[in-house]
């Protein structure tokens, strides 16, 4: 943990305030520490670093080298330690709580927020304590609940309103259980009613693909290598996907529960290592529907492990 004594805090009035910014006070601290011609990282490309903070910086410390270091903390994050990965299949026992909370009060004419209300109240009460074992509670996760229902699950990432879920409709639900902010996403799709058979026809396909990309997910291999396997199999039933299948998970905050590192698309010719871990995320979104099967995996020295166990099946309640 942070020493205490580097811990520095600034006044209430650099919050908010158009005419002063937070960074002309690190600029000071700088200063200070001697620091004003020292080659500094700055992330470039940040949901939180902005334009007026490296503006700050540069008029304030002319003579410092700023260099980019977008990523450079992420990357050191891609392999997780025994207690980081502690954490993750903590998140993973919520996770799964969350989905079984859905299949038990999902039903034709729930208001969606309802619903989500509950998805909500099952990852922040976390997991009971059994015989033996301590509880636990969530944290919020970095990305809300995606549920979109019927044509709006053509596309991903669609959050939720106030409406009755209509019967015979499809719904996938993208959802994170979280524990000291490391994440476990995974997506089921859930049918209320009697599912056309495409849902079948595209279920077998995605289920084949999944087992094809755990296949390759083996240190040595290739990033790249699992989105082949994956693309190689939907191919032979005559489906495309031609947006990347997983991404690096773990420590995250809003807006995005992704690493923003490794990609499983085309490309990427990062090496799979041990105790990495990842969002195993071939969906398939149509014209006028979708559906999401995913698991979240941490690279093994004989291969994937999923964290979660949620049957991977297209749910049906009649």
């Amino acid at each position: 943990f942070m020493q205490h004594e580097n811990i520095i805090g600034y006044a209430d009035d650099y919050v908010q305030n158009p005419e002063k910014h937070p960074m002309d006070f690190l600029s000071r601290i700088f200063k200070e520490k001697t620091w004003p011609q020292k080659t500094i990282g700055v992330e470039k490309d940040n949901y939180y670093f902005s334009a007026a903070c490296l503006e700050s910086l540069q008029k304030n410390l002319p003579q410092a080298n700023f260099v980019d270091s977008t990523g450079l903390v992420n990357w050191q994050r891609t392999v997780k330690s025994p207690q980081e990965l502690n954490y993750m299949r903590k998140a993973a026992r919520i996770v799964e709580k969350m989905h079984a909370r859905i299949l038990e009060v999902m039903e034709p004419g729930m208001r969606k927020n309802d619903l989500v209300a509950e998805i909500y109240h099952s990852a922040i009460s976390g997991v009971t304590g059994t015989s033996g074992e301590q509880g636990f509670g969530g944290d919020y996760p970095a990305i809300v609940p995606m549920t979109p229902t019927g044509a709006d699950a053509s596309a991903p990432h669609l959050t939720w309103d106030d409406q009755p879920i209509p019967d015979n409709s499809g719904t996938f639900f993208e959802i994170s259980g979280c524990y000291r902010h490391y994440h476990c996403p995974l997506s089921r799709t859930v049918y209320l009613g009697k599912p056309p058979q495409k849902y079948f026809d595209v279920e077998n396909a995605v289920l084949e693909g999944i087992e094809a990309g755990l296949e390759a997910a083996k240190p040595g291999n290739l990033a790249e290598d699992i989105e082949a396997a994956w693309r190689k199999t939907i191919a032979k039933y005559g489906y495309e996907k031609e947006s990347r299948c997983g991404y690096a998970i773990g420590l995250s905050y809003p807006p995005d529960w992704g690493e923003r590192t490794v990609s499983f698309r085309k490309g990427d010719k990062t090496v799979l290592e041990p105790n990495m871990t990842f969002h195993f995320m071939p969906a398939l979104w149509f014209d006028d529907w979708g559906l999401e099967t995913t698991e979240s995996i941490v690279i093994t020295g004989n291969g994937a492990e999923t964290l979660a166990n949620v049957p991977r099946k297209l749910f049906v309640k009649p």
